[in-house]
C-alpha cells in the first residue's frame, strides 16, 4: 500500500493510496492510535471514491464515530481504466431506464463483469489497512447503496472479517444467493418510488438476506432521495455493533 499524501480538515485525516492498480482513501480521526473500528464504504454507479456523498460520510464516520474508513475506486470507476465493454453495457442501461425499459438483463451483464474483481480489491485493501497502526485488526462494516449495494454483498456474503452492514437501493435478482450468504446484522435502505429499482425487488432481496437481525428502512421519494438523517440511523448502527 502506497500513500499519496496527506491532509488534515476539521479532526478528520485524509490519505490518498493505491494498492497494486487499485487507487483508495483512508480517512482517521485525527491523533488517531491504535486499533479502531473499519468501514469499508462502496460508491454508487458512475461515481467515484471521492463522490461528494462518500466524502460526507466518511468525515462524519470518522470524526464523530471514531472509525477509519476506506473507499476504492471499484473497476470501471473513478481512476481506473473503463473497458470498452463496459461502457457499451453502460450507455445501453442508461438508455433503457430514459425509455422506460426493463434492466434487468443489463444489470446481470454489468454486475457479472466487475464482482469478482470487486471482491478480491476489497479483500486485499482489507488486510492491508488492518496492518496500519493506526487502525488495527479491529471490528470492519460495509456500506454501500445501488451500485455499491449490488458488489458488496457478494463481499459481505465472502468475508468473515465484516460484522455489519448497510445496504440498499438495490434489487436485481442477480444478488439472491449473495444476499442468502449474509449471517451479520443488515440495515436496508429503500425509496418507496424508486425509478430505477421496483419496490417490489427491493423488497425481495431484504426478504432474501440470510440474517436474523435485519431492518428494513422504507422513506418516499426516487432513488437519488434517501433521507440525510438516515445517515443518524447509519452511525448508531455502526456504533451499535461495531464498537
Amino acid at each position: 500500500m502506497r500513500f499519496h499524501s496527506r491532509t488534515s480538515s476539521a479532526g478528520v485525516v485524509e490519505q490518498p493510496f493505491t494498492l497494486g492498480e487499485v487507487p483508495g482513501v483512508l480517512w482517521t480521526p485525527e491523533g488517531a492510535r491504535g486499533t479502531r473500528p473499519l468501514i469499508l464504504m462502496g460508491h454508487g454507479g458512475g461515481q467515484h471514491k471521492k463522490a461528494p456523498g462518500i466524502l460526507a460520510r466518511a468525515r462524519r464516520f470518522a470524526a464523530e464515530g471514531g472509525f477509519a474508513v476506506a473507499a476504492i475506486d471499484v473497476p470501471n470507476h473513478g481512476e481506473r481504466p473503463t473497458a470498452p465493454e463496459f461502457d457499451r453495457l453502460a450507455a445501453d442501461y442508461r438508455a433503457r431506464v430514459r425509455a422506460g425499459e426493463d434492466t434487468a438483463s443489463l444489470d446481470t451483464a454489468l454486475y457479472t463483469l466487475v464482482v469478482e474483481q470487486t471482491v478480491a480489491d476489497w479483500q486485499a485493501v482489507l488486510t492491508a489497512v488492518q496492518h496500519l497502526d493506526h487502525v488495527g485488526g479491529g471490528q470492519v462494516g460495509y456500506w454501500g447503496m445501488s451500485l455499491g449495494c449490488a458488489l458488496g454483498m457478494p463481499f459481505v456474503a465472502a468475508e468473515p472479517r465484516v460484522r455489519a452492514t448497510v445496504l440498499g437501493l438495490q434489487g436485481s435478482p442477480v444478488l439472491t444467493e449473495a444476499a442468502a450468504r449474509i449471517l451479520v446484522p443488515v440495515q436496508f435502505l429503500l425509496q418507496w418510488d424508486d425509478e430505477l429499482m421496483p419496490r417490489a425487488q427491493g423488497l425481495a432481496l431484504y426478504d432474501a438476506i440470510g440474517s436474523t437481525e435485519k431492518t428494513l428502512h422504507a422513506n418516499p421519494g426516487r432513488h437519488g432521495d434517501l433521507p440525510r438523517f438516515e445517515l443518524d440511523d447509519t452511525l448508531r448502527f455502526f456504533a451499535r455493533h461495531l464498537g
